[in-house]
């Protein structure tokens, strides 16, 4: 579904992926990890067409998304979810308004077939009565969630998280990779999680790819991923870390 062909991005003259390539299979979910500034949050937004790479290819679905432009690029984002580290949110819209808009904006969907997604995305993730609030009135995890709901309302094939659970505790945190996963059940999506959350995410994804020093140092899946006698994934993942059972929670094969 997605294939990064050898990614070169630099900024002022500092390079940050150094050749990155990549596969992710149609309805896998892929956690993109590494140290801060190795690029993951980059190479997500080279992926949703924000960013162009100096050279290299992106290719979803058969389509070289880093040489379309105008209406074949907003077709492609069509085709994607996104969920920002902050949920971003317009602070001046209602929950409800929030999860409506990309309906409104690109469907030509009545009122009341826009009223009957939206309340039904919000039962999805566990926000039924709370569309008339605004963002500064629900909690840090149910901005999460709303954001998830409308990243989700227009049904699409791939999404793309950014940190989903930064800045919350670790009982929400765990409750948002929980209902990406049963988002993931729910619709197949193909999904890449850019997080910091080691090892708990091996749970919810069925595969791991750890960016370091500008290239894909070691993928595979979370059980391989585990068991390397890579270094730097030893470093990373600390010596003692042994598999539990209770990681394997959820995860879909």
């Amino acid at each position: 579904m997605i294939n990064i062909e050898a990614l070169h991005r630099s900024f002022d003259g500092n390079a940050v992926l150094k050749g990155v390539s990549l596969d992710i299979k149609k309805g896998e979910v892929i956690a993109l990890i590494g140290g801060s500034g190795s690029g993951k949050s980059v190479l997500l937004k080279h992926v949703a067409g924000l960013m162009k790479a100096d050279t290299g290819r992106i290719i979803v679905d058969g389509i070289d998304i880093s040489r379309v432009t105008g209406r074949k690029l907003r077709d492609f984002r069509d085709r994607l979810g996104v969920l920002f580290q902050g949920g971003a949110l317009f602070d001046s819209m209602t929950v409800f308004e929030n999860v409506a808009f990309p309906l409104k904006e690109k469907t030509k969907l009545s009122d009341d077939l826009i009223c009957e997604r939206v309340f039904k995305e919000l039962e999805n993730v566990g926000l039924t009565g709370s569309e008339h609030k605004y963002p500064s009135q629900i909690s840090g995890g149910m901005v999460k969630r709303a954001a998830i709901a409308r990243a989700l309302v227009m049904d699409p094939e791939i999404m793309l998280f950014d940190e989903p659970t930064t800045g919350l505790d670790p009982v929400i945190g765990l409750s948002i990779l929980q209902l990406i996963h049963s988002c993931h059940m729910r619709l197949s999506f193909t999904g890449i999680i850019v997080t910091h959350e080691i090892p708990r995410v091996f749970g919810f994804v069925n595969r791991v790819a750890m960016l370091n020093e500008g290239g894909i140092r070691v993928e595979g899946t979370p059980e391989e991923f585990i068991d390397s006698s890579d270094p730097i994934v030893r470093t990373f993942l600390g010596e003692g870390y042994k598999y539990s059972s209770d990681e394997k929670f959820g995860r879909s094969n």
